[in-house]
């Protein structure tokens, strides 16, 4: 393919940040001074809605470091235990992340396998937070791109479905999977491929929850996005080159603020009203509020880049050449065949109200994988929630994980 036609963009993006730095810091300096002196100040109106901006100004501003994943300790039994975050395996790519209770209980091992989209998997903290009292968790935890050396090597659909499995071997027989979102249609790849050489570490259970498996089935507004235009489009407009100054220098990536500027501009007046609310409370002294809104897009504004191969290969495969589900898809050069799955359980999740993965794209899973059992074989579809309440909010903790941890104790 021609090298692509805005490799200057990275760059550019770069530029402006370094160029609002030091208004950014002046505002974060003002905005302490201010939260540090005389109470009575904060009473001023004007200073009040002053202070607001230079908040907000603090803020306006990208992070591509992961946040902390914050688990100090869990309850079990009514009592703290410790909890330590631990590297199992990894590479430059992603790591093998523990959540290892210090009293150590004998639990289910589950690995949850977070998207690569743009955001780190500490995107997954409701779904760790709820599974982690009763399981011993462990995370793929993606790293930035832009920090891969060149000399690394590539980083593509097949080598993310190589990194599920070696992590599945890591943990052993008879751990449980749950893939979240994006990735299914990779999890489902490493787990056939898995059962047909008769891998001991196959999982015994497979969570698929909210992920496009067949995007042929009721198209969403990403889906026609992603079927609009030829591949090579996506290459020449999306993807960049990594600056100088990181040690992916030289590396293609798909940048992940061009990705937020995708998603936040699915849903541009929401941020917009999101953004306005914010500063009103912050102007009116409404704390409360204001920090449920912070809280979000802290890790909302907190993204990674994508390697250019995994970005344009899963686009192109998953959404629209649609392999799996049509029996072509090729795993280096093997085909991959879901019918090979007979002895691990399968479990679908969906929400009603998702415009991201529609319903049908995941529950497509139970045609592909044939030879599984009618009795090993569940589906839920979780009324009155979109793409994000499947796996964190109330009814995520509430309703489907309930689901969820049955199979799990039914099969360990």
């Amino acid at each position: 393919m021609e090298e692509p036609r805005k490799p200057m963009r990275y760059r550019a993006f770069q530029a402006q940040t370094d160029l609002l730095t030091p208004a950014r810091m002046a505002a974060s300096w003002a905005t302490a001074s201010l939260a540090y002196g005389p109470a009575w100040l904060r009473q001023v109106p004007m200073l009040s809605q002053a202070a607001a901006s230079w908040e907000m100004l603090s803020r306006a501003a990208l992070t591509h470091k992961r946040p902390d994943y914050g688990f100090r300790s869990v309850r079990i039994d009514n009592e703290d235990v410790p909890v330590n975050e631990e590297r199992v395996a990894g590479t430059v790519f992603g790591d093998l992340i523990r959540f290892r209770k210090e009293t150590d209980p004998a639990q289910p091992r589950v690995l949850l396998v977070a998207p690569l989209s743009g955001h780190f998997a500490t995107l997954l903290r409701a779904t760790v937070e709820t599974l982690l009292p009763e399981n011993d968790v462990y995370i793929t935890d993606w790293r930035n791109a832009r920090d891969a050396p060149l000399d690394e090597g590539a980083f593509g659909f097949d080598e993310y479905v190589a990194h599920v499995i070696n992590f599945l071997e890591t943990i052993g027989p008879g751990a449980h999977l749950i893939g979240v979102c994006q990735p299914c249609a990779h999890a489902l790849a490493a787990v056939s491929i898995m059962a047909e050489d008769d891998n001991p570490a196959t999982p015994v259970s497979m969570t698929l929850m909210a992920g496009p498996v067949d995007t042929r089935i009721n198209p969403t507004k990403v889906n026609d996005l992603a079927t609009s235009r030829p591949i090579e489009w996506f290459e020449k407009e999306l993807i960049s080159t990594v600056p100088w100054r990181y040690p992916g220098a030289g590396r293609r990536v798909y940048p992940g603020f061009v990705q937020l500027t995708a998603f936040m501009s699915m849903n541009i007046g929401r941020h917009v009203e999101a953004h306005i609310d914010m500063f009103t409370h912050l102007a009116t002294g409404r704390l409360e509020e204001a920090l449920a809104s912070k809280t979000f897009y802290d890790e909302y504004f907190t993204v990674l880049d994508l390697t250019a191969e995994f970005y344009l290969e899963t686009v192109s495969r998953v959404f629209q050449q649609q392999l799996l589900p049509k029996g072509e898809l090729v795993w280096r050069g093997r085909k991959v065949n879901p019918g090979a799955i007979r002895r691990t359980a399968l479990m679908t999740v969906e929400g009603e109200r998702d415009d991201i993965c529609s319903v049908g794209q995941t529950v497509a899973a139970h045609d592909l994988c044939a030879n599984i059992y009618a009795n090993r074989k569940r589906h839920h579809l979780q009324p009155g929630v979109g793409h994000y309440g499947v796996f964190s909010g109330k009814k995520w903790s509430n309703q489907i994980y309930p689901l969820v941890r049955n199979l799990i104790l039914a099969t360990d």
